[in-house]
């Protein structure tokens, strides 16, 4: 989906959530299972996050605000 050209400029952010789970995988993991090294326009990123302490989930929004800013 992220390869149509009207989202060629849209940056995507991946909370990978439930970091705290002994099996829960990290963000090469989700990278390689997303494909998204195959994605034309690269302006991505996978923040690790746990839900239930919050750990995570700001560092992912500020990304994005910068992101979404410098556009």
């Amino acid at each position: 989906m992220l390869n149509e050209d009207e989202l060629r400029d849209a940056v995507l952010l991946v909370f990978a959530n439930k970091q705290d789970l002994p099996n829960a995988m990290n963000a090469a993991e989700i990278t390689d299972k997303l494909g998204l090294h195959s994605l034309r326009q690269g302006h991505w990123y996978i923040q690790s996050t746990c839900a239930t302490s919050g750990e995570g989930l700001y560092e992912g929004l500020d990304w994005l605000s910068n992101n979404i800013a410098n556009k």
